[in-house]
């Protein structure tokens, strides 16, 4: 999807005050994954004309914590330079990378001192230090729209260290941890397995870190078939074991090859996949009915009235905001996929039966708006860790700062500084929204300490939300060509 320019027409939220009983909570919440971006890179434009301010940023309360400089490893303070969301610069994010960034020098690896840039292969030396500039990709308004008129956390953090694929399964299942048994002992995925997950062939190789080994990592081999395949609850069994649904939508295999999408976070449980004695094809029932290879579906399922209790929309390539150098991936379409999928929720005809009440869509969803890693980003806020090292979870969590936005009727301009969040937070949102124990997966979820209760009131009137957009649904219902995935780290 090539750029289309967002010319800049004010759009004022209609107020609705429909006579209806107060909901107790929400009937769906929206889990909208994008990738690989920090406050400080993705989000300068809160601070700059012509949608944001100079005034609007900075660290008194209900301001953005925006910066617009680091510091590299010699200590010299760096300007971050202005890039369009489209670029092809990947700068490194893997475990060993995040411990770079803390403690460039090596000195010592806890607490993280600082977030330096990494020079990486085809890449300016300086690319960790860039912010995707709002007059080179007036396509990433929307995202500014959201910041300024609804939900904004100054203190979200990836709760891994490292890349994509463990992320995805903090996000779905609160660890990356082969078993409830390895997250108590702080042993976790450390790193993007390629290929991944149940249909791993033969001898695959994941690399998992531990306190008797951080920072190092080990191997955990696929040998013999189906030791990659783990067994644990995600909150998908939570919501099923409370008669709720669910259903993950995300890119399936291009040309047949299962390490070409390491963000379905399903394919890693056993009770989930249900793999094929021959570990080739996952053949459960949970797999069938709830994981949805065609993001897109996601847009029509919202105007036929199948949205399920708890949805995770995972995008295409096109429309990622993750940047690359394949010109087919490194558009700027992220914004406007998020905006759409947004759109469909708020202009869906389907209603629910709350209290013997129809209520719309609308009115009973909240939407969450999370990015997967820091991508190796420069952002000012450096992460805390849950323990010292060598002493429990603190060897793997928490990663740095990513942005997060919470969209829904019951919610205002809200900028939260105070509380530390984390996707273990999004889960105890989740079961507290559902009436299940917060943290009762033991993971993640346990050991965070906040949900989002601060980001909405079920008191107030619910008002009708549309995030501006010139990108019509039809674009990513009728894309042409194979999905790739959002990237491939």
């Amino acid at each position: 999807m090539k750029s289309v320019a967002w010319s800049a027409v004010p759009l004022v939220l209609s107020a609705c005050s429909l006579a209806q009983a107060l909901p107790s909570n929400f009937q769906h919440i929206v889990v909208i994954v994008q990738e690989n971006r920090t406050p400080d890179n993705l989000f300068q434009g809160l601070c700059l004309p012509p949608y944001g301010s100079p005034s609007a940023c900075g660290t008194r309360a209900r301001q953005y914590d925006i910066q617009s400089f680091g510091f590299d490893q010699n200590g010299n303070q760096v300007a971050l330079s202005p890039v369009p969301l489209g670029n092809s610069y990947d700068p490194a994010h893997t475990h060993s990378d995040f411990e770079l960034m803390c403690n460039p020098n090596k000195t010592t690896w806890f607490p993280c001192s600082q977030n330096t840039n990494l020079a990486t292969t085809g890449c300016p030396l300086n690319c960790s230090f860039q912010y995707v500039d709002p007059n080179a990709t007036p396509t990433i308004y929307p995202y500014l729209y959201m910041a300024q008129r609804f939900g904004w956390a100054n203190r979200m953090f990836q709760t891994n260290q490292g890349p994509s694929a463990p992320a995805h399964q903090f996000l779905f299942g609160g660890t990356s941890a082969p078993s409830a048994e390895d997250d108590a002992a702080a042993t976790f995925v450390a790193e993007n397995p390629n290929p991944l997950g149940c249909l791993s062939p033969l001898n695959s190789i994941y690399e998992l870190i531990d306190p008797a080994q951080a920072p190092g990592e080990f191997s955990l081999v696929n040998n013999p078939l189906g030791t990659v395949c783990f067994s644990r609850d995600t909150m998908a069994s939570l919501l099923e074991a409370n008669g709720l649904t669910w259903r993950y939508y995300t890119v399936g295999w291009v040309n047949q090859d299962i390490s070409s999408n390491i963000w379905t976070a399903p394919n890693w449980i056993q009770e989930i996949c249900q793999p094929n004695s021959t570990f080739t094809q996952c053949e459960g029932a949970d797999w069938i009915d709830n994981v949805d290879l065609n993001p897109s579906d996601v847009l029509t399922d919202l105007q036929s009235c199948k949205l399920k209790n708890m949805i995770w929309v995972i995008p295409t390539g096109i429309n990622s905001d993750h940047p690359s150098g394949n010109p087919d991936i490194s558009d700027d379409g992220g914004p406007a996929w998020v905006a759409n999928v947004i759109n469909a929720v708020s202009n869906s005809p389907c209603s629910d039966t709350v209290r013997r009440k129809s209520v719309p869509y609308w009115q009973d969803t909240a939407i969450i708006v999370v990015w997967d890693d820091w991508g190796g980003f420069y952002d000012h806020v450096l992460p805390p860790f849950l323990s010292a090292p060598s002493e429990g979870q603190g060897d793997y969590q928490l990663g740095f700062r990513v942005p997060f936005l919470f969209v829904s009727a019951y919610t205002t301009r809200t900028i939260d500084s105070t509380n530390q969040y984390d996707f273990g937070s999004i889960l105890r949102f989740a079961q507290k929204n559902f009436g299940i124990a917060e943290g009762a997966l033991g993971f993640a979820d346990a050991r965070s300490t906040t949900d989002l209760r601060g980001f909405y009131d079920l008191r107030r009137p619910p008002r009708q939300f549309q995030i501006p957009t010139n990108v019509p649904p039809e674009v990513f219902l009728y894309e042409q060509g194979p999905a790739e995935p959002p990237d491939t780290d």
